[in-house]
């Protein structure tokens, strides 16, 4: 029976494929959610993938990963990665493995990007791989479930 998995995205992260493409592709969301919900068969996980563009709804979908049975979490709070306390103490709360994932380098940008409240409740970050950031999280975060 496959494990479930939730993979939750931001603000903004809607727009991609519109949204500065030199910096975030020209891939859409529909199509990362699409891939992601490949590499997680390849695992036998089974994706869960969502987007929002609120803070407490991000909240909400970490504490019900916890009462549900989620296995772990892909999260890429887009710009509350800089500033929310509020998701660092709610992936505390549940003690899931976290993967943190950014399609660009954030570290090579502005920086007000360096810093993290999510990093230091993540299992792990994965950043700067495209789209591809998102399959090496399904890889990296279905190893954290099976140990």
């Amino acid at each position: 029976m496959a494990i479930p998995a939730f993979v939750l995205n931001g603000p903004n992260l809607n727009r991609l494929g519109k949204r500065e493409p030199a910096i975030y592709g020209s891939t859409t969301l529909d199509e990362i959610a699409a891939r992601c919900v490949a590499a997680g068969k390849r695992h036998d996980l089974d994706v869960t993938f969502r987007q929002s563009n609120h803070e407490g709804v991000l909240v909400d979908w970490i504490h019900e990963a916890a009462d549900t049975g989620v296995g772990g979490i892909i999260l890429n709070a887009g710009a509350y990665t800089h500033t929310s306390v509020a998701l660092h103490d709610a992936i505390r709360a549940v003690g899931l493995p976290v993967i943190e994932v950014h399609l660009s380098n954030v570290h090579a940008r502005e920086a007000f990007r360096h810093h993290s409240y999510i990093s230091p409740a993540a299992a792990g970050v994965i950043l700067g791989f495209g789209a591809a950031s998102y399959e090496l999280a399904i890889d990296a975060l279905a190893g954290l479930i099976r140990r």
